[in-house]
């Protein structure tokens, strides 16, 4: 049986003996879709927020170097399963922006390593934190459990 590409979906609907089931699940794929569709607008806004010229893509590594407080391209890649090439132009215009410096590396010198600037370090947790108060008041009034319970779906749908 050939291996479908990551990222594909296949042609045909897998559909159980559970209309219910079936009924609910798509319920489920269509409010991802919500979410994702809003997750890109906030992506955008909170890029624009960083520096007028950044772009969506380019804030989401930005944001992980920050929270990483250092990093490298090829984990970059790896964690947003991204072209290097795609990853090396958003690192050379988070350079350019002056939101990331590029250094050697203390453990090897021929490998690079990612830093945030304390400048990209300030507006990221300040866009996060708006952010976050945002969530916050999406999701207020619900119980601990069931927050768990949300945060531990979207664990097992991320790991496929």
């Amino acid at each position: 049986m050939a291996r479908m590409p990551r990222g594909r979906v296949a042609n045909m609907a897998v559909m159980t003996a559970d209309p219910e089931l079936d009924a609910a699940i798509a319920a489920v794929e269509d409010q991802f879709g919500i979410v994702f569709n809003r997750a890109r607008i906030i992506w955008a806004e909170s890029a624009k927020l960083v520096h007028p010229e950044l772009q969506p893509a380019g804030y989401k590594l930005l944001s992980s170097i920050v929270r990483a407080g250092s990093t490298n391209a090829h984990a970059l890649a790896e964690l947003y399963d991204m072209d290097k090439s795609a990853i090396s132009r958003q690192i050379r215009q988070l350079e350019e922006l002056g939101l990331v410096e590029s250094r050697a590396d203390e453990r090897d010198g021929r490998a690079r390593v990612l830093v945030p600037t304390p400048s990209a370090r300030e507006r990221v947790a300040s866009v996060r934190a708006a952010n976050q108060a945002r969530l916050r008041n999406a999701l207020q009034g619900r119980s601990i459990e069931e927050l768990r319970s949300v945060a531990d779906v979207l664990r097992i749908v991320a790991a496929g």
